[in-house]
């Protein structure tokens, strides 16, 4: 498939991947719809593609409001009548650790990163369903496979994610309406640049929008990345949970941080 005069729509596209993939599909003359609780960002944007670029429209939408969700979307339907590929990108990340724990970090995680991808897919579906074509595009991570220290809900809002993407898959095949799901490592955006660990393999935000436009070029069901992260990932799924306590404890002893 050419990512060339579609419809696309990103959401949380005000930074980070966002930014970047509607900077990259603008420039291939696709028609942008951008969502964001930022909207100077966005308009931002349609500058830097030039001349207040008219084939992208903005969107003030804050994906945990189910109710903006519906009106947002609603305008956009009605404007639009169909959208080739929806890139559902917002996220949020917040360390966390029982020594402050706070129970509104998981609420505003899982509110936008769960909740804000499946408010949306209920406004799409009946469009995708009837036309029997389209690709809804899930942003997950590859922290999805296990609960790493100090980023339980992060991890347990993506694993959710994940799972419910792969769900949705199988439901959707026979409608002829494909299912993508991107799993990033680390990026380098604005979310990522307030964590106070290392992040191995760290990638440029560019290289990054490079691998996900080849995956859905391609149509690729599962686009994750760096390929060696990606690997070590899958070996860390399948040692016993003994073993990664053990590694988690010792990885803490080490660093001197609860990491």
């Amino acid at each position: 498939m050419e990512l060339f005069e579609k419809t696309i729509l990103i959401t949380g596209a005000s930074t980070g991947i966002g930014k970047e993939l509607a900077l990259r599909l603008a420039a291939q003359n696709n028609r942008l719809i951008l969502l964001s609780r930022r909207l100077e960002l966005l308009n931002q944007i349609k500058d830097d593609a030039g001349n207040k670029n008219q084939q992208i429209d903005v969107f003030l939408c804050d994906v945990s409001d189910h109710e903006q969700v519906k009106t947002v979307f609603k305008s956009i339907l009605d404007k639009h009548k169909t959208i080739d590929i929806s890139i559902l990108n917002s996220g949020v990340s917040f360390r966390n650790s029982i020594e402050d724990f706070d129970a509104s970090k998981a609420k505003k995680t899982f509110d936008i990163n769960v909740m804000g991808v499946i408010y949306c897919i209920e406004q799409l579906l009946p469009m995708y369903m009837k036309e029997g074509r389209g690709i809804i595009t899930g942003v997950s991570s590859l922290a999805d496979a296990r609960g790493f220290a100090k980023s339980g809900f992060y991890c347990a809002s993506k694993a959710a994610l994940s799972i419910y993407l792969e769900s949705l898959r199988s439901e959707l095949k026979p409608y002829g309406v494909k299912v993508i799901t991107i799993k990033p490592g680390f990026v380098k955006t604005p979310l990522t640049d307030k964590n106070e660990f290392k992040m191995p393999m760290l990638m440029s935000v560019n290289k990054a929008v490079d691998i996900i436009i080849a995956g859905l070029t391609k149509e690729k069901t599962i686009i994750q990345f760096p390929f060696l992260i990606s690997a070590v990932i899958k070996f860390v799924k399948l040692i016993p949970n003994n073993l990664f306590d053990y590694i988690s404890i010792n990885h803490i002893k080490i660093t001197g941080k609860k990491d």
